[in-house]
């Protein structure tokens, strides 16, 4: 019920701000309030939900605090792990960056947004799970989680197109075994969805909280 109810937020199909009705969630799920009550407690403490004991449950707004603050650990974070890989040469890890390329942009062409977005998910877990550093790779999955609701209203034409350029200059540089440019084009990367993360909270504020 919980991992329901979390993909069915992250997935937008609860907007931020709007309100959680228990009966409509017992019907929707199949389950008893008892379990309602339960996943809606756990999602709050993980900031999808807020319990107003007045008005009942609403689905978090997007804090853009939290945003930048993830966005912060995983240029760090993410900047150390591209930056360690161009300087410690993986020909398996560069290949497999590669075929993932292809694949972006072959979803790029068939306009396939779903597709895409698993693709990238993947691309960079495999910038984080190669370095060796289970904890390291935890701490980029809990920041990125964090960002994967707000970063879904980007998932654009046009976000998509710059995102497979962006993905392919941090590849680019790994394989000319530049840590300079490999941390710079990743930080890019990261700045780029920040700044559009920004210009959609002045375009939509009643999704949003903190702009």
């Amino acid at each position: 019920m919980v991992e329901a109810l979390r993909l069915a937020i992250v997935n937008l199909e609860f907007e931020p701000g709007s309100k959680l009705d228990k009966g409509e969630l017992t019907r929707r799920f199949g389950v008893s309030r008892f379990p309602v009550a339960e996943a809606l407690n756990r999602l709050k403490a993980e900031g999808l939900v807020d319990i107003r004991p007045q008005s009942g449950s609403i689905v978090s707004r997007i804090r853009l605090a939290d945003a930048r603050e993830n966005i912060f650990l995983r240029r760090a974070l993410e900047g150390e792990a591209v930056a360690y890989h161009a300087r410690h040469q993986s020909k398996t890890l560069i290949a497999g960056l590669r075929f993932n390329i292809r694949q972006q942009r072959g979803a790029l062409k068939a306009g396939d947004r779903a597709l895409f977005h698993q693709l990238d998910l993947e691309f960079h877990d495999m910038l984080a799970s190669t370095i060796g550093y289970p904890r390291v790779r935890a701490l980029i999955e809990g920041a990125r989680l964090s960002l994967d609701r707000a970063r879904r209203l980007l998932i654009t034409p046009r976000r998509i197109a710059t995102t497979f350029k962006e993905h392919a200059k941090i590849v680019a540089a790994i394989a000319a075994s530049d840590p300079i440019a490999a941390r710079t084009a990743l930080s890019a990367h990261l700045d780029a969805v920040m700044q559009e993360l920004e210009d959609c909270a002045r375009a939509n504020p009643a999704l949003f909280e903190g702009g």
